[in-house]
């Protein structure tokens, strides 16, 4: 099952997409948020061109497990993509991927600007990763 990742910024929406199998995982782009009907849009437009059948969403929990502001935000987003897209949308606790994304692009040599037009997309693909490898097989 191909699901796409959502990491919904204030910013930024980083998206990345798994294969077919759900195996792999890998970046696809950095939306530069504007509106949120040309956000929904794109959003629209990838799931179609990317044949998905799911969306997962980071969930920008506290690091007690709380909700704050980010996650409110994110859910509001989250009912919205819902009632733009008939597959599942579904949410991932997201704590420490925008950390586990900048570690892993300094290991890879990124620059400084490199790693800030990435940082989305690689958060999104660490949410797939995790989302991916908590169901059963």
């Amino acid at each position: 099952m191909r699901v796409i990742a959502v990491d919904f910024g204030s910013k930024n929406i980083g998206i990345a997409v798994s294969d077919a199998l759900g195996i792999t995982v890998r970046p696809v782009e950095t939306i530069r948020r504007s509106s949120l009907d040309k956000d929904l849009a794109r959003l629209k437009f990838l799931v179609e061109d990317l044949e998905v059948e799911a969306v997962v969403v980071g969930l920008p929990l506290r690091m007690d497990g709380t909700m704050g502001e980010a996650a409110a935000k994110t859910l509001r987003f989250v009912e919205r993509l819902r009632g733009e897209l008939a597959i599942p949308v579904l949410t991932q606790d997201e704590r420490l991927t925008s950390y586990e994304a900048e570690q892993w692009m300094m290991a890879q040599g990124l620059t400084r600007s490199a790693r800030r037009r990435h940082s989305d997309e690689v958060a999104a693909t660490i949410i797939l990763r995790d989302y991916l490898s908590g169901l059963p097989d």
